[in-house]
């Protein structure tokens, strides 16, 4: 009754038409499995972002911050929106492959793992980055059955070392740099969204003019040339990268508003369970998860004093100093017991708003105590709304399994069809060409019979 489609039909066709979409919904997840499957295959991968969906009340005030919590319904559709893309890239560089605008993600610098690498080891996992699929391996082994952070917070950490993709003219680079890092497609553009990116629109006219019979209306003659395309390209991108900008400062703002009107002290809606993900000089990155902030805790204030924790757990400022560790942070007070964090350690930690005349307003974390907030935070992190369900890994790996399966089966008869009727009996390069060798000094009258 809530579709508006169904709502003027009787019971009985409103089942029947129900069931139907059920059953076309499932059969569409289930070919959108097989197609992400065949992309994990060659690399693709599964990354982490932050982001976090801003409830307002009926005044339009910030009631809330909620974590976004993904559906399988979801990675359907953008599973059947990258296909789409993946085929339309190929047409339109097939059709003009000298000014086709297509997207490319260049591989990451090493380097820029090395805090991801480290991170990994303090809990006994290695990440491998030789390859996207190397890395994707890798990731999917780094699970920490106690705490499903760990993963979250690798895969994040993994995402934050990638290049960005970019819009480019398939006149201005070679082939070989066509291909997609992340999704692990070798071309790739952007088709499916002209209503809010004008790359799409790019797109629509290269494929319009790419599948139309006859150009009446002289779409191809309009088609922008290489040039033109990567004047546009470096503008889009440009535009791109201010967009991602302006996101995430609004991000930034809505939880600076949340918290802005609200007591640290009292509201129990300023504390929250955080982990801590990197060691800094004088104090550690933590991310808590029910907000999706990412921020700095301090452990020495600016009067000079480190933090001492108490009998009970809680956190004071006493005189004392800092010593740090790859992965640890030990705070020694001159009097009290020292403070020892560790890279993914739970605390709690307490938000507010620190403003400033000179800056924008931010969110400020403080550490206050040294144990998780609540055990009910790590379970609603074990439940399937945070993470993809394991049913839903179980069949995507079934999926990926089935598929390597049905094209070593493929592959099969073509193989003995080869090995068969094959001109060359190398299995190299070199091999063929020192075959044409011997070929060039044979008596072609004498062996052809003539």
């Amino acid at each position: 009754a809530d579709i508006p489609e169904l709502q003027e039909m009787d019971e009985t066709t409103r089942k029947q038409k129900l069931t139907e979409l059920a059953w076309a919904i499932e059969k569409l997840a289930d070919v959108a499995r097989c197609v992400r499957a065949k992309r994990v295959s060659c690399g693709a991968l599964e990354l982490e972002g932050v982001e976090v969906k801003v409830q307002l009340d009926n005044k339009k005030n910030v009631d809330d911050l909620i974590p976004r919590r993904p559906l399988e319904v979801h990675e359907t559709i953008a599973e059947c929106m990258i296909l789409t893309n993946h085929w339309v890239a190929k047409k339109i560089w097939e059709s003009f492959p000298y000014q086709a605008l297509l997207r490319q993600h260049p591989p990451p610098r090493q380097e820029f793992f090395s805090e991801l690498r480290e991170c990994a080891s303090a809990k006994g996992f290695t990440i491998e980055t030789q390859s996207n699929k190397a890395l994707a391996d890798s990731l999917d082994r780094a699970i920490d059955p106690s705490d499903p952070f760990v993963n979250q917070l690798l895969r994040s950490m993994a995402t934050e070392a990638m290049s960005n993709a970019l819009y480019f003219s398939t006149g201005s680079h070679p082939e070989e740099e066509f291909s997609h890092y992340g999704l692990g497609l070798d071309k790739y553009t952007h088709f499916t969204s002209p209503i809010r990116r004008y790359a799409d629109i790019v797109v629509h006219r290269l494929l319009l003019a790419a599948t139309s019979k006859e150009d009446k209306a002289g779409t191809k003659e309009n088609l922008l040339g290489n040039k033109e395309l990567e004047e546009l390209c470096n503008h889009i991108n440009n535009r791109n990268r201010a967009a991602q900008h302006a996101q995430k400062q609004s991000t930034e703002l809505f939880q600076c508003m949340y918290f802005k009107d609200k007591d640290p002290e009292r509201d129990e809606r300023c504390t929250a369970n955080g982990v801590i993900y990197s060691i800094r000089t004088n104090g550690v990155l933590v991310f808590v998860p029910r907000y999706g902030i990412k921020g700095a805790a301090y452990l020495k204030n600016k009067e000079g004093l480190v933090l001492s924790c108490q009998s009970n757990k809680s956190c004071s400022w006493k005189p004392g100093c800092l010593q740090r560790f790859p992965d640890r942070i030990i705070s020694i007070p001159a009097a009290g017991e020292s403070v020892t964090l560790k890279l993914f350690d739970h605390v709690t930690v307490q938000i507010s708003v620190q403003s400033s005349r000179c800056h924008a307003i931010t969110t400020r974390l403080q550490i206050t105590s040294c144990e998780p907030y609540k055990t009910s935070e790590l379970e609603l992190a074990h439940s399937p709304h945070v993470f993809k369900m394991d049913s839903v890994k179980e069949v995507t790996k079934a999926a990926e399994e089935a598929q390597l399966a049905q094209d070593k089966t493929k592959a099969k008869p073509v193989e003995e069809e080869y090995e068969q009727y094959r001109q060359t009996k190398g299995g190299s390069l070199y091999c063929l060409l020192e075959e044409i060798k011997d070929w060039a000094l044979l008596d072609v009258a004498a062996h052809g019979g003539a």
